[in-house]
């Protein structure tokens, strides 16, 4: 599976010292840092930062730019890259240094793993030792988790009083055209898609009661109450936020973790291993599920450039 898409400051400790700079955006969407005063002092390092296409990885691809040069790093900008394996591809030929990744693409889609480890820690520790081999190191791991997941609309959050997935079963198996599901095709008949949930929580939602739909429409035939109640998303999706949708909580563990974390060239990461531990980490611990959300949202639905996103929020979470 690859990717598509609370305000809380860092510890005083952290930001009394950390980094303040002054960036101001560039033609081709990037932006440079033009002062800064920091801990993390990457002065004379050449580094270029790579991303996926969709919205999410540009806001992420961003936010590593600015955080990098506000460091005083040389960046390069490659960020906008097509597909998972162009961008793998890039990080391990050196077209590339870092990027944001996904801990389940990482083990499935990059490893060919066939089984996804439970636990966001324990996805994140599989993927990370096993892709040393590769000479690639993965830290800095988020709370951010866009994996697949379940929402309902607000119509079934008051109807159903639903909060999880569980409430969601309950509901289908009491009639199941109430627990109608809007989805996309990919989910609907692989085995840690809609038949898994099934048999995890007990439940056999009928054909005619499942709903396919281009991707696209599918957070908007959920919000307008057309053709279901609940549907499937990503979990950090923006368009969550624009249709105000409810998230329901996987309370068995069904979905596999797909938390974000840096994945770098070893060689890079063991020149400064310091400097980017503390760097990363500090733009990670931002990075939850509801933040992340707004940021997408903030490109989806406002229409603000993903580099205006990414300083925003560099800014605001005190690492600008």
């Amino acid at each position: 599976m690859s990717r598509s898409p609370s305000r809380r400051l860092l510890p005083a400790a952290l930001l009394a010292g950390f980094l303040t700079l002054t960036a101001c955006g560039g033609d081709d969407g990037g932006s440079s840092a033009t002062e800064r005063t920091s801990d993390v002092d990457l002065s004379g390092v050449s580094i270029a930062v790579g991303s996926k296409e969709f919205t999410e990885q540009r806001v992420l691809g961003q936010i590593v730019v600015q955080a990098l040069q506000a460091a005083g790093a040389d960046v390069t900008d490659r960020t906008n890259l097509t597909g998972t394996a162009v961008v793998r591809e890039a990080l391990t030929n050196g077209e590339i240094d870092v990027y944001y990744e996904y801990t389940g693409t990482g083990w499935i889609s990059i490893l060919g793993e066939t089984e996804p480890v439970q636990g966001a820690e324990e996805q994140f520790e599989a993927v990370k030792e096993a892709d040393v081999a590769n000479d690639v190191t993965w830290f800095a791991r988020a709370e951010a988790n866009n994996t697949f997941a379940i929402a309902a609309n607000p119509q079934a959050v008051e109807e159903f009083g639903v909060s999880s997935i569980s409430d969601w079963a309950a509901v289908v198996n009491d009639d199941p055209s109430a627990g109608r599901l809007c989805s996309s095709a990919e989910f609907i008949n692989r085995n840690d898609g809609l038949p898994g949930v099934e048999e995890l929580y007990g439940f056999d939602l009928p054909n005619d009661q499942v709903v396919q739909l281009e991707p696209a429409l599918v957070y908007t035939q959920v919000g307008a109450a057309d053709d279901c109640d609940f549907a499937v998303v990503f979990a950090t999706d923006g368009q969550i936020l624009n249709n105000d949708l409810t998230v329901l909580e996987d309370d068995k563990s069904f979905f596999p973790p797909y938390n974000i974390a840096a994945a770098m060239r070893t060689e890079t990461y063991e020149a400064n291993s310091a400097e980017y531990d503390e760097l990363f980490e500090s733009i990670s611990a931002e990075l939850t599920d509801e933040r992340l959300t707004q940021l997408n949202a903030q490109v989806d639905v406002d229409g603000i450039d993903p580099a205006q996103v990414a300083e925003d929020f560099l800014a605001e979470v005190g690492l600008a």
